[in-house]
């Protein structure tokens, strides 16, 4: 049986592992310190490194970790990060022996321009690790794309079955949740989900994974042709138009500077 667990990094980082109580695999290992704790804590073997993107805090730990435990360092092939022995991208499967799993490797521009993310199958349950893309009631910035690749990376997502988890990278949930009551005061599925979350933070516990339906009905970056997002994208620099993109870009836009 596989589990999958965040270690916490940095100050709202998270270090997904999956692991089977012997080997292990760890997806965007910004820092190798607090992931060689846990592993030797629990004397489970790395065997495998996963990163959806070049920024440090998901990268940095990548060497260190590949020539302690000399095991292959996935990363996306439009990108230069240290220590990638394996680039990757749309249409590739990784195979991990250790723990008999299979990811599928996507492409998901926009927040960086080579940015990927790792779709897995489990008994029960579906999964995505997408990194800076997807966050739990928000998205990530445009740091080298552009607004149309990340609005298509966004509808790629969203078309993967509701019953997915989203494992993203961040901690950022009760803060994107204020944004969404911002823009969807009278969405009701997401009153309920600031309730819950901060239930989840009050009691120490992540609020992730998230699922995409749950995205799906909460996050206004995927919600961009509901007429309450719309009228407050209007309000926020999206003039009179009620064109998708139009309104995701003002939003992202809007976010920027949000709070």
């Amino acid at each position: 049986m596989l589990n999958i667990i965040p270690i916490p990094a940095f100050k709202d980082n998270y270090i997904w592992l999956l692991h089977n109580q012997r080997h292990a695999v760890a997806v965007d290992p910004g820092d190798a310190a607090p992931l060689r704790a846990w592993l030797d804590a629990h004397n489970i073997r790395l065997a495998a490194i996963l990163c959806t993107h070049h920024h440090a805090d998901h990268s940095g730990g990548i060497c260190e970790l590949a020539e302690v435990y000399n095991v292959p360092a996935c990363g996306p092939r439009h990108e230069d990060i240290p220590c990638v022995s394996h680039a990757v991208g749309e249409g590739d499967v990784i195979q991990v022996k250790e723990l008999d799993i299979m990811l599928d490797v996507i492409d998901i521009p926009g927040h960086t321009r080579g940015h990927v993310a790792y779709l897995f199958s489990l008994p029960g349950m579906d999964g995505v690790f997408c990194g800076d893309t997807l966050f739990g009631c928000g998205c990530g910035r445009l740091f080298e794309g552009t607004p149309v690749q990340l609005l298509h990376s966004l509808q790629r997502l969203a078309h993967l079955p509701d019953n997915t988890q989203v494992y993203c990278a961040h901690e950022y949930t009760e803060a994107n949740i204020r944004f969404a009551l911002a823009c969807e005061p009278g969405n009701p599925q997401l009153a309920q989900r600031q309730a819950d979350a901060h239930a989840l933070r009050a009691g120490g516990r992540p609020t992730l994974p998230s699922a995409i339906g749950l995205e799906k009905a909460t996050n206004p970056f995927l919600r961009c042709t509901q007429p309450a997002i719309v009228q407050a994208a209007q309000r926020h620099g999206a003039a009179k138009s009620s064109d998708e993109l139009a309104v995701f870009t003002a939003l992202r836009e809007w976010k920027n500077h949000f709070g």
